[in-house]
């Protein structure tokens, strides 16, 4: 266990507080470092083990396999299936949409959306050219990890934070073809936090809360994260890039002009896109499956056996009967259909149960109101004819933050050198999604290339090759992109008990919503739920 040192009757952690009001986590989180607060990777919280069904389960005790009806074939609704097939059980999986995957949905060359308002797309990507449209990135201590090696599923590092992508906040005073390199930004900013936090040492502000071992060994820390000179001064250094980069004999290379002063940095605002580097959800590595983040399901579908797994199939009633449950569904020819099973497990989004005929009563209806309106959010993939983001401005992979109403910019994390590429020219969420949303295709291209102009400059219309893009919101079947949960909220835990022998699952269903990871955690916790219940009958 970490313990406190007191000095005057204050500690070091209340230091750390104030530090951490005014600053980033990664100033708060280095500074407990110097100092030797930083908690030990031995004291991280471990995630709880997972032991699935075995395959044995039944035949071992006699029972006879039960049948489970499981509606949706998202992440959580595919590891229902898969972990349920284990131990047994019949599966028949309903999808309403025509392919698996739910809200990990990659598009491809010839792949087609229609969206709830009739408005039609059919992607024209070159062969390998490729857009995830909703999930894009997995962090390496998921549990979607876990099931990329068991299923066999090839992977590949995403580059979530590259020093050399951009920064362009033009509403602090970026202007066109001047953006700022991520590398340089962060330098000035953990620059002058570093001075300030260094001159700060010497005033005596810190007397009656750090000893003078604290003091100095702060110091020392702060001179090499902020690169200050000797006298605790910031006046940029290497680590903020080069203008030209050293090469030969005696080229130097020419650094970067500046850096502005600290009022300057502080003006620019670039500090607030520091933070997620360390962010427990988006440090790196990332990671995400070699030819698109679908495959995943490509090869849950396989480990299920197509057979099993109907497309094209919605759902529009679930009711618990004497026996179990019957669902009713429409199939693809179009008529109505029922199917009668032990159990349902139901991982569709929350908002559209409301509309089914169901039995399960007020209670849980109102509890599914709780996540009924899902998250507006949108991406744009913009192909192009040269990789001149790679070629020109030497960024390879990555993320490139804005103030502008495209938020984030994506360059490719595979097909590096290749002739062609894919930029995600726009991944935005809450009004800004539903202002593109309401665009025609072709009116949302245009507005994301004339603002992604003024980072790349005309490359980034002139090479353009066409585009492909996604409202959530209006996505049939799914209508939103996320749900957070109060996961304290009665209706929650009611949710998490089921409804006769109906269960929930899905994102939304628990601590790390708008992730895989929570659909497969949520799965793993239903499938627990279900067969304990079994097999203490």
């Amino acid at each position: 266990m970490v313990t406190e040192k007191s000095t005057s009757g204050v500690s070091r952690r209340n230091f750390l507080q104030a530090v951490g009001a005014g600053s980033s986590a990664g100033v708060m989180f280095a500074t407990m470092g110097a100092m030797g607060l930083a908690p030990s990777a031995a004291a991280q919280p471990r995630p709880d083990s997972w032991v699935p069904p075995r395959g044995s389960d039944f035949t071992l005790t006699g029972r006879s396999a039960k049948k489970v009806v499981v509606v949706g074939a998202g992440p959580a609704g595919l590891a229902t299936a898969y972990e349920l097939q284990k131990a047994g059980y019949r599966v028949t999986v309903l999808e309403a949409r025509h392919r698996p995957g739910g809200r990990t949905l990659t598009i491809r060359g010839g792949d087609s959306e229609t969206d709830i308002d009739g408005v039609k797309q059919t992607a024209r990507f070159a062969d390998g050219i490729y857009m995830n449209a909703g999930a894009g990135r997995i962090a390496q201590w998921m549990v979607t990890m876990d099931y990329l090696r068991e299923l066999g599923v090839p992977y590949e590092v995403f580059t979530n934070a590259n020093a050399d992508a951009y920064l362009y906040n033009e509403k602090s005073g970026a202007t066109p073809g001047s953006p700022l390199r991520y590398r340089t930004a962060k330098a000035d900013v953990f620059g002058y936090t570093s001075e300030l936090l260094h001159h700060a040492t010497d005033q005596g502000a810190l007397d009656q809360k750090l000893t003078a071992e604290d003091k100095e060994n702060l110091r020392s820390f702060l001179r090499s994260w902020g690169s200050l000179r000797p006298d605790g001064t910031y006046a940029g250094g290497s680590n903020r890039g080069y203008e030209v980069y050293p090469s030969a004999w005696n080229e130097h290379g020419t650094p970067l002009p500046g850096p502005g002063t600290v009022s300057d940095v502080l003006a620019s605002k670039v500090g607030q896109y520091f933070p997620f580097e360390i962010n427990w959800e988006q440090s790196m590595l990332m990671f995400q499956p070699k030819g698109g983040m679908d495959t995943i399901y490509r090869y849950l579908v396989r480990a299920i056996g197509s057979q099993n797994v109907h497309l094209s199939s919605p759902v529009t009633g679930v009711e618990n009967t004497g026996g179990g449950v019957k669902v009713t569904y429409t199939a693809p020819h179009g008529r109505e259909r029922q199917i009668e099973a032990d159990f349902a497990v139901v991982s569709a989004p929350a908002g559209l149960m409301r509309r089914w005929d169901t039995n399960w009563g007020p209670e849980v209806d109102a509890a599914l109101g709780e996540f009924a309106v899902g998250s507006p959010a949108g991406k744009i993939g913009l192909q192009y004819r040269s990789r001149f983001w790679e070629d020109d401005h030497r960024i390879f992979g990555g993320i490139t933050e804005t103030d502008m109403d495209l938020a984030h910019l994506w360059y490719p994390s595979y097909g590096y050198g290749e002739k062609k590429g894919l930029v995600i020219g726009y991944y935005n969420t809450g009004a800004n999604a539903r202002a593109y949303g309401a665009m025609a295709p072709r009116q949302r291209e245009l507005r994301a290339v004339e603002q992604g102009v003024k980072i790349h400059g005309e490359k980034y219309r002139t090479e353009l090759d066409g585009s492909f893009s996604i409202a959530w919101h209006k996505v049939p079947y799914v209508e939103g992109a996320w749900a957070f949960p109060n996961t304290a909220s009665t209706g929650f835990k009611r949710l998490q008990q089921g409804a006769g022998n109906v269960y929930f699952a899905g994102d939304w269903m628990s601590e790390i919503s708008a992730w895989q990871h929570g659909a497969f955690w949520s799965a793993r916790y239903t499938v627990q739920a279900l067969h304990e219940r079994v097999m203490s009958s």
